[in-house]
């Protein structure tokens, strides 16, 4: 087969400055586009965070606010789909791939059905590519390229990947190649497809389609759930957690689905942030998977969150924020389009963080959980088979805006406290976990970051003082020293005091103005437990044994 050369621009600005060279790529190393056939129109490599928003800007995808940070808007889709996200069934994933409401089937014919059309959509197109690694350890990163239509959606990947140094363009070619394009529509009769919208990863070939989505998040997770099913392989621990760690070295881990705390627990200016949402824990430490964070944006705060307010400058991005007419300020408060805004940034906005991305073993994990019942105590110490089963329960409360269609909390369980993103059988993780935790010693407890006396609606939202209290309480071990009250219904030992924190606080049902209602609603959400854990079939009799009892 003869060699197709594909030229790619480099260059410093959308209007190619004189001194701005052609670079012609290879198919050799240009593999997966060359897989792919596509016949490139004008395409952009790795540009620089401030040729990305001079393209931006001029092709009206976003526009600079005051603080410097570019801010766009998602359209319809202000957070993501999980019902339209898929896995090709093949013989690299019938019998591996735990299939079901998270995990969807789509098969090889109507994969390459959709690949056909895209390829002929984007040909002779305007494409940004952007290539660097999923993964801070060197041992365990995977290479990948980011191909998008839209030039903020190519500086939202530079942002929240690693980016790479000059010479390891030429060293490693990528592993996984993802195109997105969100005005290609899929024909959901003809594809196989419950929508016009999809998020396909086709293990075998290494490849990710996304179309019919603007909300940038879909690339992120995507990447994430591939590292949840290539690493077990290699015996690495995949988590969605966020990280950081003390002056003495000392990790933490703190584990919870989007708007439990991860991204605002673990940017603690008394400690370095490792990462704020996916890491692997491999025989050697921790290391986070991203160069960036991705925060949420609504109602915050500078006061109680200063590292993510100082974060947005130039070069960060906001989803959907809206700004105020004129001035350009983002309004934090406002929630109009969604509860669910956010803003992309490079994690050494937040000042003290870790580079590169890696961290010893972990000596505490934190599991945060917003529950909207009210009724969870707000710290609870867990042995290691709670540790599991909690671990594979994933209970919190899906929060407004996260994905289409959820408008208020709503009760939920998420396996791994990330389900959506888990290839494999929800045990398998556990396991890990379980092995984890008895080798290095990890003590491991439950903080409940949602409502306090009363659901939500008649309660109110945890402190997040307080919060911030029982977190450096758990990691200084602190809660170790104190006496425990257990608690019958949910199986758990809460501490009976705690510096920062009022005592009355620490056992939900002293919130309660009126105690039935409250034994009522745990016993509720314990019948609740009970009943997802069924879902994983045979479990160990000691792990099913440390949930709540009804």
């Amino acid at each position: 087969m003869q060699e197709r050369a594909i030229v790619v621009y480099n260059v410093k600005s959308h209007s190619l400055l004189p001194e701005d060279n052609p670079k012609i790529i290879t198919t050799k190393s240009m593999i997966q586009l060359a897989e792919m056939d596509i016949t490139l129109g004008r395409a952009y490599y790795n540009l620089s965070v401030p040729s990305l928003v001079e393209v931006i800007i001029k092709r009206k995808e976003g526009m600079l606010s005051s603080t410097g940070a570019l801010s766009v808007r998602t359209g319809k889709f202000t957070g993501r789909s999980p019902d339209d996200r898929y896995i090709v069934d093949d013989e690299e994933t019938h019998n591996t791939i735990d299939w079901g409401k998270v995990n969807h089937p789509i098969s090889e014919d109507n994969f390459e059905k959709i690949l056909r059309m895209m390829k002929k959509h984007v040909e002779d197109k305007e494409l940004f590519i952007f290539d660097g690694f999923v993964g801070a350890d060197p041992e365990n990163r995977l290479p990948i390229r980011i191909i998008n239509n839209r030039a903020w959606h190519n500086l939202f990947a530079r942002q929240l990947f690693i980016r790479p140094q000059p010479e390891e363009l030429d060293i490693r070619a990528p592993e996984f190649t993802l195109l997105s394009c969100d005005d290609f529509a899929a024909k959901p009769e003809e594809m196989g497809t419950r929508t016009e919208t999809f998020i396909i990863i086709n293990f075998k070939k290494k490849l990710v389609l996304i179309g019919s989505t603007s909300y940038a998040g879909e690339i992120k997770k995507a990447m994430f759930s591939i590292m949840n099913f290539v690493l077990p392989r290699k015996g690495v621990f995949p988590m969605h957690c966020s990280a950081n760690v003390g002056k003495r070295g000392d990790t933490a881990l703190f584990f919870g689905l989007s708007g439990t705390g991860k991204t605002t627990l673990s940017a603690d200016s008394k400690r370095r942030l490792v990462g704020d949402d996916e890491h692997g824990w491999s025989e050697d430490g921790i290391f986070n998977f991203e160069g960036g964070c991705y925060a949420k944006c609504i109602n915050l705060d500078k006061e109680s969150e200063p590292q993510i307010w100082s974060a947005i400058r130039f070069g960060s991005v906001m989803e959907n924020v809206v700004m105020h007419d004129g001035t350009r300020e983002p309004d934090f408060d406002n929630g109009s389009l969604t509860e669910n805004t956010r803003v992309a940034y490079p994690i050494d906005y937040i000042n003290g963080a870790v580079i590169p991305s890696i961290a010893g073993h972990p000596k505490v994990i934190v599991f945060l959980t917003a529950d909207a019942f009210g009724v969870m105590p707000p710290i609870a110490k867990l042995t290691k088979q709670g540790a599991m089963y909690h671990f594979m329960s994933g209970y919190t409360s899906k929060l407004a805006g996260t994905e289409r269609g959820i408008t208020e909390p709503k009760e939920t369980f998420s396996h791994c406290f990330g389900a959506p993103f888990m290839p494999l059988h929800a045990s398998k993780y556990a396991q890990m976990l379980g092995k984890k935790i008895t080798e290095h010693g990890t003590r491991v407890y439950l903080i409940n970051t949602g409502w306090t006396g009363g659901p939500y609606g008649l309660g109110k939202r945890m402190n997040l003082t307080y919060t911030r209290a029982m977190v450096t309480a758990a990691i200084k071990g602190k809660i170790e020293e104190v006496t425990t009250k257990h608690h019958e219904i949910f199986n758990l030992d809460m501490p009976t005091s705690c510096s920062g924190v009022p005592n009355e606080v620490l056992d939900p049902r002293n919130t309660w103005s009126d105690k039935e209602k409250y034994d009522a609603a745990a016993r509720r959400l314990a019948a609740l437990f009970v009943k997802n854990f069924k879902k994983f079939g045979s479990i160990p009799k000691e792990i099913v044994k440390a949930g709540p009892k009804i």
